[in-house]
C-alpha cells in the first residue's frame, strides 16, 4: 500500500475514481436524479481544478500494486467545509472501491491522515459522516474518533443528517 500525492494531471483518474466510489457508496439511498445531479456539481473539471489547486487541500490516490483502490482528500486553514477546531485538519474525503474495504485500507488512509496532520501542526483531526452510513460510524468509533455535533447535508430536496466526528492527535 502506498499514497500518491495528486495533481492536476490526475484530475480525470481523480474524477473517475471519486464519481465511481461516491456513487456506489449511496446509490440505494438516493434518488437517480439527485445523485446524478450532485455528483455534476461536485466532480466536474471546474471544480475538481479548483479543489486540485488550492494549496490548503490535498488529495492521495491508495495505490495497491500500482493500481488505484481508494483516494483520501484532507483540508486545512479555510478549504475546510467547517470551521470545527483551532489546530484542525479535515479529513473531507475517504474512500475505498467496495470489494477491498475491511482489509486495512481504511485504517491505512487514517494513519496517513494522522501523519500529515502532524506534519501541519494540527491537534484535531475532524470529518463528517452521514448518520445512515453504519459500517462507516463503526469504523470511525474505532478508530478513536468521537460525534461532537451535526450539520445538514443536502442531496437535491433530501436534507440528510452528517454526524461530526474529531479526534484528538
Amino acid at each position: 500500500m502506498e499514497l500518491k500525492k495528486c495533481t492536476l494531471e490526475d484530475l480525470k483518474s481523480l474524477q473517475k475514481i471519486s464519481i465511481e466510489l461516491f456513487t456506489d457508496t449511496f446509490k440505494d439511498q438516493n434518488t437517480e436524479e439527485d445523485l446524478n445531479n450532485y455528483l455534476e456539481k461536485a466532480y466536474n473539471n471546474t471544480q475538481l481544478k479548483q479543489e486540485l489547486t488550492n494549496e490548503n487541500s490535498t488529495f492521495f490516490f491508495l495505490l495497491d500494486n500500482e493500481e488505484i483502490v481508494g483516494y483520501l482528500k484532507l483540508n486545512i486553514g479555510d478549504a475546510q467545509t467547517e470551521n470545527i477546531a483551532e489546530n484542525a485538519l479535515e479529513i473531507e474525503r475517504i474512500y475505498i472501491l467496495s470489494n477491498l474495504k475491511r482489509k486495512g485500507y481504511g485504517t491505512f488512509l487514517i494513519e496517513k491522515a494522522e501523519q500529515f496532520a502532524k506534519q501541519k501542526n494540527k491537534k484535531v483531526i475532524w470529518l463528517g459522516v452521514w448518520e445512515k452510513n453504519f459500517s462507516a460510524l463503526s469504523f470511525y468509533k474505532k478508530n478513536g474518533f468521537i460525534q461532537i455535533s451535526s450539520h445538514s447535508f443536502f442531496m437535491g430536496e433530501d436534507e440528510q443528517i452528517d454526524l461530526i466526528m474529531t479526534k484528538i492527535i
